[in-house]
């Protein structure tokens, strides 16, 4: 199965209550996701209703494929409020990038800000459908979208939070963010006992 281009990203909330919801949800139900059993539950069990809170907004990406529309992947975006300690802050310009849209504190020498979260991320792996995306493809989409929301609002910083293993660090760091820091996981939020935290990672979004 070959990558194809001509993607369309929708956005969940618009469907919501069209005649199209019906088979949005079919494409839902469908979704398959081994890698990450929480990315594959939160799109078929909690999307819809986050989208109806505007909790957080569900982006599906589909493309034409035998004569059909499939799901090959979505993002989920929210905006959240971050810290970033200032040890971590390598450069003068990330410095001097973060200062503008974030508020220092002394006491705990971290700013803290509002930005967008890429909250979920995963291809489709029903039928195979994940062939048809690369995860580069599908992070620059989420990106762009963010930087669709901030030429409207304001910002120009996303960030990430993932598991700590190497090749979801790899992932992102070689699609330009930053490792920060280590955000430790409420009782609520701890799958096992060994997921006691998720790595942080942000970017800075050319506008």
């Amino acid at each position: 199965m070959s990558k194809i281009t001509g993607y369309k990203t929708l956005n969940l909330s618009d469907v919501i209550g069209t005649k199209a919801e019906k088979r949005i949800d079919e494409m839902l139900s469908s979704y398959s996701c081994p890698l990450n059993k929480d990315v594959e539950e939160f799109l078929k069990s909690k999307a819809k209703e986050f989208a109806k809170q505007r909790i957080a907004s569900t982006y599906l990406v589909v493309a034409p494929y035998k004569d059909d529309i499939v799901l090959v992947g979505y993002f989920t975006l929210a905006n959240k409020i971050f810290s970033i300690p200032d040890k971590v802050i390598g450069s003068k310009s990330l410095r001097r990038r973060i200062n503008k849209f974030a508020e220092h504190n002394d006491d705990t020498k971290a700013f803290t800000l509002s930005a967008p979260l890429i909250a979920q991320l995963g291809k489709n792996y029903e039928n195979k459908y994940n062939n048809l995306i690369t995860g580069d493809e599908l992070l620059k989409m989420a990106c762009d979208q963010v930087k669709t929301v901030q030429i409207m609002l304001s910002g120009s910083l996303t960030y990430v939070e993932c598991e700590d293993k190497q090749y979801l660090i790899d992932f992102y760091t070689e699609n330009g963010f930053i490792r920060i820091a280590n955000r430790t996981l409420n009782k609520s939020e701890k799958t096992t006992e060994d997921n006691k935290y998720l790595v942080q990672l942000i970017k800075h979004i050319s506008i």
